[in-house]
């Protein structure tokens, strides 16, 4: 059996990152497993994508797990470590005695316990004294409509909130205000505001070299001396090519020498790769590490389908979040860039021979199952290989992002 697995960040005050939720489904039916709560059971999970290591799904952070009634009378969330999970139940449970009972025997074996697009009703009321985060949808249940329940919730100790579909920036600063403790949304993956930004020194060099690199014959002399004028970017420079990565046999001595060493192909890939890092400092780390996993995504995914776009395909998955980095619209950013056509195009979402790679990584990231399947047929992919392109984007994020 195979499974599917999406994640989406969950972030504190100060837009940092410090969970993920799962999105775990049995594939095909988009649904959660139906089995039962024993050997079995323990063999599905444990030979499923968990066995090969949660935290790798998470990058070493908190999962929070949708499970649903039958699940949580089967104890199933049990077979996954107490430490490394939180227990979300479903908006659809019945807050029954029997549920109860079973989220008491949860949270003494140590498990945290979060409400999922919870609507206060008094029956919940006894399961607060269990609960560990409430998540509210804000498109749900309106901001100007839960300051109160905020505030109860609060009272309880060691309890936490979370605004659920948080989508501008004047939301998320309105849930703060409100004591909200941490926060999902289209937000932290778009821009907080379209305002193009004023054309310091440092900007300026940064998109002259992302021209230069993104020429199909660049000139290494010219690049170096972008590199010249900022020692931060030389920094991360080196640091990549000592990562281990790349097998050095010389000592380098130089900027342009480093460039060269790692040839054209390699440099506009990892030069990219720099550069987006280095332009989102000030942004939630979130952004660059979503656009390095569609990057590698999506190479992968052309290598299975299409290899000879593998190429274009990991420049169009690392700029498909330059938008929300540098708060500015794709298409003024993209009358800036020398990118190939096809690499524009599926940008813009034209429908083009590379669109169908970000439809599938767009679909994968929401969980949107039934999507990302008729993605994947147009792209001739088969379901079952996702999962493991998916897990190795993120490990090779995760590298880089130790890197740099």
């Amino acid at each position: 059996m195979q499974v599917y697995t999406a994640r989406q960040a969950v972030f504190n005050r100060k837009k940092r990152v410090v969970a993920y939720e799962l999105f775990f489904r049995d594939g095909e039916r988009n649904s959660f497993p139906n089995v039962e709560a024993n050997a079995a059971t323990s063999k599905l999970l444990l030979d499923s994508q968990f066995n090969q290591g949660l935290s790798k799904l998470t990058s070493g952070k908190p999962a929070l797990i949708n499970f649903p009634e039958k699940a949580i009378l089967e104890q199933l969330p049990a077979l996954l470590p107490s430490d490394q999970i939180i227990v979300e139940l479903l908006e659809d449970i019945s807050p029954t005695r029997e549920v109860y009972e079973s989220c008491r025997l949860l949270f003494h074996k140590g498990y945290k316990l979060a409400l999922d697009d919870f609507q206060y009703t008094d029956k919940w009321k006894p399961f607060f004294k269990l609960t560990r985060l409430v998540k509210i949808d804000i498109r749900e249940t309106p901001l100007d409509e839960v300051g109160d329940l905020v505030k109860e919730l609060k009272t309880y100790k060691k309890m936490k909130v979370l605004a659920e579909k948080i989508e501008n920036y004047d939301e998320f600063e309105q849930a703060k205000a409100m004591g909200f403790d941490f926060f999902q949304g289209y937000f932290f993956c778009k821009p907080e505001m379209i305002i193009k930004r004023d054309i310091a020194i440092n900007y300026a060099v940064i998109m002259a070299m992302y021209r230069e690199v993104l020429n199909p014959n660049f000139n290494y002399e010219s690049l170096s001396k972008y590199f010249e004028q900022d020692t931060s970017l030389s920094f991360k420079l080196f640091r990549f090519i000592n990562s281990g990565l790349f097998s050095i046999r010389q000592e380098i001595g130089s900027i342009k020498q480093a460039l060269v060493y790692l040839g054209e192909a390699q440099v506009k890939r990892f030069v990219c790769l720099i550069i987006t890092a280095h332009i989102a400092q000030d942004k939630p780390n979130e952004l660059t590490k979503m656009s390095i996993i569609r990057a590698r995504f999506a190479e992968q995914l052309a290598h299975v389908s299409k290899p000879d776009l593998a190429d274009h395909a990991f420049l169009m998955g690392l700029f498909s979040l330059i938008d929300a980095i540098l708060d500015q619209h794709m298409p003024d950013l993209l009358d800036t860039l020398p990118l190939a056509t096809d690499i524009k195009d599926a940008l813009l979402e034209s429908g083009n021979v590379l669109f169908p790679f970000l439809a599938v990584i767009k679909a994968y990231e929401s969980a949107s199952w039934t999507a990302m399947r008729k993605a994947s047929a147009k792209l001739r992919i088969e379901q079952d290989i996702l999962p493991g392109l998916y897990q190795e984007a993120i490990e090779w994020a995760d590298t880089y992002q130790d890197i740099k």
